[in-house]
């Protein structure tokens, strides 16, 4: 199954690193939408990311309008907390944009209000204003991903010395 995450003006380089070892780990696309908070040179987001930035297809983007132009037409969720849907609600179909907004703010307000019957949420306690962005992607991008029973992804571990036991 192929999923895309995309974030939104995002500020934090250590957790665009973070979410990319994420992408790298389960195949998922990752897009980034200007402008930045940080260069893309940063070591903070290098080091997040470890040596697994070679093995995620990353794509830029100026703006939304931009990345806007070239993928609209697909089906797409807006990951907020102002959402009344839960994540665990929606079916995410092959393909689909999973979107996040920047660390500070979220997504922007007339773009969650013109999608907003594709908007989701993780549930979370009232005093609580929001997860880290990485662990967010983390949670919604595996739920996609048992939907689709982890089709393409290692199920299985292995010791060393401990078949058959």
């Amino acid at each position: 199954m192929a999923l895309n995450i995309v974030l939104y003006e995002p500020e934090i380089p250590q957790n665009t690193g973070n979410i990319a070892r994420t992408c790298a780990a389960t195949g998922t696309n990752l897009f980034l939408i200007g402008p930045l908070g940080f260069s893309i040179s940063d070591r903070y987001l290098k080091r997040a990311g470890l040596d697994y930035w070679k093995q995620v297809d990353v794509t830029l983007y100026e703006n939304w309008q931009a990345f806007d132009q070239k993928h609209g037409e697909g089906t797409f969720f807006f990951a907020s907390t102002k959402s009344a849907k839960a994540y665990t609600e929606v079916a995410y179909p092959d393909n689909c944009y999973i979107v996040f907004g920047p660390e500070s703010r979220g997504l922007p307000e007339p773009l969650l209000k013109k999608n907003y019957t594709d908007c989701i949420r993780i549930p979370m306690r009232e005093q609580i204003r929001s997860l880290n962005l990485s662990n967010a992607v983390a949670i919604v991008l595996y739920e996609a991903l048992r939907q689709s029973a982890f089709t393409g992804l290692e199920q299985e571990g292995h010791l060393t010395g401990c078949e058959g036991s």
